[in-house]
């Protein structure tokens, strides 16, 4: 029994899918190829136009290839949904608010001028009104799945081309329901679309309530277990709720995600939910690019390579021309507004979506619909082409033209202090910061920890510092310093080297156990090691001088002098070490306005 269940065509793709995703995307990798292109192609190769279609001949190649698309494309769902939830981790009502030029009016502009020149230039060919406004409508969406992981959305270029992109997807619903409405078959369905508006509308205020309400508290328990799998079982139990609502009233599922995520983003948990929830997102969005890629009708293009060629160069010139005019109109600089534009000029995923829905309201013929299909698929496959296009386009264009309104600046962040652990050592670092007004943000796993921290005001995250990927999350590129107050020593050591690698310029200061632990700190790249030891010993040493008598002056100094003594003994038994060391650790201050100490070479 357990042989014939391994031996299912389920099993067979789901191996299929995942080889694919471990064998040969890293090859791409590896020749630096982008992965868009190789899962696109991985899609084409072992898909019904590929090794699927000779499964018949070859029945091995069932191991390695797929007959059927449909059993995977709730999968590629799936990885947009998981897009759409992402991308709401990455906002707040507080930066939609801030973008909403952006949004609603250059998003606005861009989706309906950029459809009304593609359906316009296709009524002028010949075709018919309805086909010319649903081929319109499809072809001006850009891809959020491609473009955006590129970008990110903080960047001049990613702010703006995200901006849109929101914008895009939340039209989605409403492009839908309008083609329906334009079908030959239509009844009542502009009666149904103003329904189904209000029901969404209504199901969202729901989720929005409901989550406010609900959300902090069932994570608030999640995170006392501090069970990283019950916190991702949480997080994907939010977002699917959140979509099926969403999709059960009609709108779709990826609003319900994106509203989902947009909850989450206003409590302490974003960071840690967004670290989780990226492996699932990578590889459904795999999953999707694979699905585009079995789309691909070899057949069609042999017969008809010089229309599509023809259709590719046509909408990405389109798009091009009007997403850059338009951004250049609004004040984004030259350069930008060039790069912005080809980057966004190829279709989308959510093209093939609009193409369905035309299709099903029998505006755009099956065979039409697969001619475009093979458009929008060599198109995504393009993107990371004009990407570096658009690049090179804006370092041209930018020397001539560095003026542009502010609201296309890229997002800076503010440095501050990252303070790693809320335990008694990090509770002190921080008082000490606030009392000398420095910014800083700390974060720990722990949830009363947290909890704590913000009841005194402190700005705090919950994250896993197990997960190195949550510092970076938290700004870590512009940070002042990194302090590491956290009682595992494995951990500390851990989390310097990782953070040492890819940020070799930033100041690291450590907590350590004692002289051993201070110098496998300073062999993982610490800045500063403060060994407990070493603190509590001096601490003593000083309370009892001036509890015996001794001026307090010459105490200091000498407390100063001795702390950099066994500072300089733990560095010399790493070999190697050339990290200069901080004033704190190798300068020995004044002490009430007095000349500085002398060291033990001064003394000599």
């Amino acid at each position: 029994m357990a042989a014939e269940t391994l031996d299912s065509p389920g099993f067979r793709d789901a191996l299929v899918i995942l080889g694919s995703a471990g064998l040969i995307i890293p090859a791409f990798a590896r020749a630096r190829i982008n992965p868009v292109i190789g899962f696109i192609v991985v899609g084409f190769l072992i898909g019904p136009a590929g090794l699927g279609q000779l499964q018949g001949s070859v029945p091995w190649l069932t191991y390695v290839s797929i007959s059927d698309q449909e059993v995977i494309e709730p999968f590629a769902e799936f990885g947009i949904i998981l897009l759409l939830f992402a991308i709401g981790l990455e906002l707040s009502v507080k930066r939609l608010w801030e973008l909403r030029r952006l949004v609603f009016i250059i998003g606005t502009s861009e989706v309906l001028v950029g459809a009304g020149v593609i359906g316009g230039t296709l009524k002028l060919i010949g075709f018919d009104t309805g086909t010319s406004i649903a081929l319109g409508l499809a072809l001006a969406l850009s891809s959020t799945a491609v473009v955006l992981p590129m970008t990110g959305t903080k960047s001049r270029v990613g702010k703006a081309a995200f901006s849109m992109l929101l914008f895009e997807d939340v039209a989605l619903v409403p492009i839908v329901f309008m083609l329906g409405a334009l079908s030959p078959v239509a009844g009542e369905d502009v009666a149904d679309f103003v329904g189904t508006m209000v029901s969404g509308a209504i199901t969202v205020a729901v989720i929005w309530i409901a989550g406010r309400l609900i959300l902090p508290r069932m994570f608030h328990q999640a995170a006392l277990t501090k069970n990283t799998e019950l916190f991702m079982a949480a997080s994907l139990v939010v977002v699917m709720a959140a979509s099926l609502a969403t999709s059960i009233a009609g709108v779709g599922p990826i609003v319900g995600a994106l509203v989902a995520g947009l909850i989450i983003a206003e409590t302490q948990y974003r960071a840690q939910v967004e670290v989780l929830m990226e492996p699932f997102k990578n590889l459904a969005l795999g999953i999707f690019l694979i699905t585009v890629g079995m789309s691909i009708d070899i057949a069609l293009i042999a017969d008809q390579w010089y229309w599509i060629i023809a259709a590719v160069v046509g909408v990405m010139a389109l798009k091009a021309l009007v997403t850059g005019l338009l951004l250049r109109l609004n004040g984004a600089p030259r350069g930008l507004a060039a790069n912005v534009g080809v980057l966004m000029a190829s279709p989308s995923e959510t093209t093939l979506i609009v193409l369905g829905a035309a299709t099903a309201a029998q505006l755009v013929s099956p065979e039409m619909a697969s001619f475009w299909q093979i458009v929008t698929a060599i198109g995504l496959t393009a993107t990371p082409f004009l990407a570096r296009l658009g690049q090179q386009t804006e370092r041209q264009l930018g020397l001539q033209d560095q003026t542009g309104s502010a609201v296309f600046d890229e997002d800076q962040e503010s440095p501050r202090t990252i303070v790693a652990g809320y335990g008694r050592v990090g509770r002190l670092v921080a008082d000490m910061l606030s009392e000398h007004d420095e910014d800083f943000v700390v974060v720990d796993a722990d949830i009363e920890a947290v909890n704590a921290a913000r009841a005194k005001g402190h700005p705090t995250v919950l994250g896993d510092l197990e997960r190195h990927e949550i510092l970076e999350m938290m700004g870590l590129g512009a940070a002042k310093a990194l302090v590491l107050t956290m009682d595992d020593p494995v951990q500390s050591v851990a989390t310097t080297k990782a953070v040492r690698e890819d940020f070799p310029d930033l100041c690291i200061v450590a907590r350590a156990r004692d002289s051993d632990h201070a110098a496998e700190l300073y062999r993982a790249g610490v800045t500063d090691a403060v060994p407990e030891t070493l603190e509590s010993s001096l601490q003593l040493a000083e309370a009892v001088l001036v509890d015996i008598g001794k001026p307090m002056g010459p105490v200091i100094a000498s407390i100063h002098e001795m702390r950099e003594i066994q500072r300089e003994q733990i560095k010399r038994a790493v070999p190697g070490i050339s990290r200069e060391p901080l004033k704190a650790a190798s300068r020995i201050g004044t002490v009430d306005g007095g000349e500085p100490a002398a060291t033990g070479q001064d003394r000599s």
